[in-house]
């Protein structure tokens, strides 16, 4: 036999593809994973500030993030006391971090002490009020 017949049928054989195994499935999102304190905050920018149009990171609002195994404890304030919007960002604080991996419970706590002042926004907060 010459070398291109003994070639020919190592390069059809070469030319079909061994069936490949499938890839292995994602594992499922599990609770294993930890959210970080960067994760939450992250996810606390997505509660906005309806009169200012602001995110309450950015507007300096958030005061702690504390993370205790699967839960999640978020100190905030609002701009005034006299605000009525407190019960409605505690919804979208537990929505928004609650969806976060590894997290089964958020508990927002609004405090007043501090007061909220404007030096607490952030410099793009500020430029975007005009402080």
């Amino acid at each position: 036999m010459s070398d291109e017949q003994n070639s020919a049928p190592e390069a059809a054989s070469q030319n079909q593809s061994a069936p490949t195994p499938d890839p292995a499935p994602a594992p499922p999102e599990s609770h294993s994973e930890k959210a970080t304190e960067e994760d939450v905050y992250e996810a606390l920018e997505e509660v906005i500030d309806p009169e200012l149009g602001l995110d309450f990171v950015s507007l300096g609002l958030v005061y702690d993030v504390v993370i205790e195994n699967e839960e999640v404890f978020v100190t905030f304030t609002l701009t005034t006391p006299a605000c009525p919007i407190g019960p409605q960002v505690s919804e979208q604080m537990r929505e928004f971090v609650g969806d976060l991996p590894g997290v089964s419970a958020v508990h927002p706590k609004m405090v007043f002490d501090p007061a909220w002042t404007p030096e607490m926004m952030t410099d793009d907060a500020k430029f975007a009020l005009g402080f």
